[in-house]
């Protein structure tokens, strides 16, 4: 394979990408819920930080007040990521596509290269404008870039985001099906581990999941009796997206069309 084949596998890719009218509604919720659910919130605590005591100014966390929302944003993000890899599937254009590259470790790197960029981009985008929006909201109590884990908070919440897409994607690789990846995902990352983290017995076992391991970025310090932090839980999630991918490029590999 040659740098030229590969790149236009990424460009054939980017056009199915870019002529699904699902891409576009799904990057667009991204941005729009991050956005709706984080001017609110920021003004919210702005109006409410003085009835806060003296322990809750304490522990009160700016950065991960700013980037918080992004989670339920999320939902579209995951949702683009599953549909980039399973519209083939449900159509049954992937026989098409396998047509013209035929070469199936370069289809499924193709994809996931180029679904991942998008993501990225798509992640930069939002997670930037949430955090400066929710800064705006909290006034006085809003912090600067130049402030101790800022950067690395914004940074590491476009690489958790990013991640958790590419790990969508994978899944969506082994399953094929765009109703049973999202209905196992949408349960995992907004139910499944909230419980499991409240639950005494299994909580810490809990913190190893994608989305909570990974999330620990979003935040100035380590949150719940965890014995991850920001950076070994983005490693956990790391792990989480290599296995999910490997598994996926063994599907693409070993079924048929």
């Amino acid at each position: 394979m040659t740098v030229a084949d590969f790149g236009a596998a990424c460009a054939f890719e980017w056009h199915k990408i870019r002529t699904l009218r699902s891409t576009f509604w799904n990057l667009g919720a991204f941005l729009a819920v991050s956005l709706a659910l984080a001017i609110p919130s920021g003004w919210y605590l702005h109006k409410t930080y003085a009835e806060l005591d003296a322990a809750e100014r304490a522990v009160f966390d700016p950065i991960g007040s700013g980037l918080s929302s992004i989670r339920l944003g999320l939902l579209a993000l995951v949702i683009f990521g599953v549909l980039t890899v399973t519209t083939e599937y449900t159509s049954g254009t992937i026989r098409s596509s396998l047509a013209a590259v035929p070469r199936r470790a370069v289809f499924f790197a193709s994809k996931t290269v180029t679904g991942s960029l998008v993501a990225l981009a798509a992640s930069t985008v939002v997670v930037i404008a949430t955090f400066a929006a929710t800064q705006v909201m909290l006034g006085e109590h809003a912090v600067a870039l130049s402030d101790d884990g800022v950067l690395r908070a914004i940074g590491g919440g476009i690489v958790y985001t990013t991640l958790l897409c590419v790990f969508a994607m994978g899944l969506a690789a082994v399953l094929r099906s765009s109703a049973l990846t999202i209905g196992l995902l949408f349960p995992l990352f907004f139910m499944v581990s909230t419980i499991l983290t409240s639950i005494p017995g299994v909580r810490k076992a809990a913190q190893f999941l994608p989305d909570v391991a990974g999330g620990q970025i979003l935040y100035r310090e380590p949150q719940g009796d965890t014995i991850l932090n920001g950076w070994t839980g983005l490693a956990v999630l790391v792990a989480w997206t290599v296995a999910a991918l490997a598994a996926g490029y063994y599907a693409v590999r070993r079924r048929d069309a």
